[in-house]
């Protein structure tokens, strides 16, 4: 009989202090995230120097809550696992220093996850039904990826942004129409109260073939309609403008995740990151998906923003695969998905 195996796993990119414990890559018997959002809120975006601090102040108490959640203990744990890029070098460090010492005091082995790979492997979580290959849309603050998911350790980048990613624009258009920080779900929310076809702004599919995506010149669109009524005191109306610029945002999105199914005759499409949270995203790739015979794999809310149970997850198969770390394990803020540490 295969051996269940049992991982502690660590997150700590950006402003979320994560611990799970996850088993066989699938379970998750527990998933504790403890949110910076109120204190990054009030200036607008995530400080690093200060998701540094809280990272430090929250990690002990967060491990030792996921492993009383499960019901575990460390020495129960057959690996400790950890992301280690992309990420806020700071807030990488202190989740890499804290699970290499764990590793090395217990004497675990240590597995590197790739926070990407992590945000994929969310959707084995919540689908255990499926396995590659199939295509994934990687959305978040950070990232916009289209990916073809050879195996569980094999990714191919179809496309991704030459800018700013899906999750920045809406940030920043949200900041412009002065709404809270996270834009994103205040973007989606605004937008329920505005007509989607009010304003006419642009869906950049860059040159034939592409599967590239661009959303600089969308958002400098969207700042200079506002800047120009407010120069020509021409009322406009903010849930017009942020379900316009949604709509175009998602349309680009859709249409290329569905062309690469289609291209690439493969009818399995998931989608990851926090801004695979979005009502609008789902519903249009749910219909797109519905009338080219793909199905959807989309995680639950939780599961798409960061977390350590989508880090249990992608360790798993990393530790499958042999693919282990030694105490010389460093954060590395800017790697690229598919790409493996030094």
């Amino acid at each position: 009989m295969k051996k269940d195996i049992t991982i502690l796993a660590i997150e700590s990119s950006c402003d979320e202090t994560s611990a799970a414990v996850v088993k066989n890559g699938r379970e998750v018997l527990s998933d504790i995230i403890s949110s910076q959002i109120d204190i990054h809120k009030k200036f607008g975006g995530v400080v690093p120097e200060i998701a540094s601090r809280k990272h430090i102040e929250n990690i002990d108490w967060v491990v030792k809550a996921a492993l009383k959640d499960a019901k575990a203990s460390l020495e129960d744990m057959d690996a400790i696992a950890v992301t280690y890029g992309p990420g806020l070098v700071g807030a990488l460090l202190v989740g890499v220093s804290y699970a290499k010492s764990l590793a090395f005091g217990l004497d675990k082995p240590l597995v590197p996850v790739h926070h990407i790979e992590g945000h994929i492997a969310a959707n084995y979580i919540e689908h255990p039904d499926l396995e590659p290959p199939f295509v994934c849309l990687v959305v978040s603050g950070g990232h916009t990826n289209l990916v073809h998911i050879k195996s569980y350790s094999e990714f191919e980048i179809l496309g991704q942004t030459r800018d700013d990613a899906a999750g920045e624009a809406y940030d920043k258009v949200a900041r412009c129409l002065k709404l809270p920080y996270p834009g994103g779900p205040k973007i989606d929310a605004l937008s329920k109260e505005g007509d989607p076809d009010a304003i006419k702004f642009p869906r950049v599919m860059l040159e034939e073939g592409s599967y590239d995506f661009s959303f600089s010149g969308l958002k400098s669109s969207v700042l200079n309609y506002i800047n120009k009524c407010k120069m020509t005191n021409t009322h406009y109306n903010d849930a017009d403008v942020a379900a316009s610029f949604q709509k175009a945002v998602i349309d680009v999105l859709t249409a290329k995740a569905i062309r690469a199914c289609r291209e690439l005759k493969i009818n399995k499409l998931a989608a990851c990151g926090g801004v695979s949270a979005n009502s609008a995203l789902r519903a249009s790739l749910q219909n797109a998906c519905d009338s080219e015979g793909i199905k959807l794999y989309v995680p639950s809310l939780i599961l798409c923003t960061d977390n350590a149970a989508m880090i249990g997850s992608a360790a798993y198969y990393e530790f499958s695969e042999g693919n282990l770390a030694d105490m010389s394990l460093n954060a590395v803020p800017g790697i690229k998905l598919g790409e493996r540490r030094k």
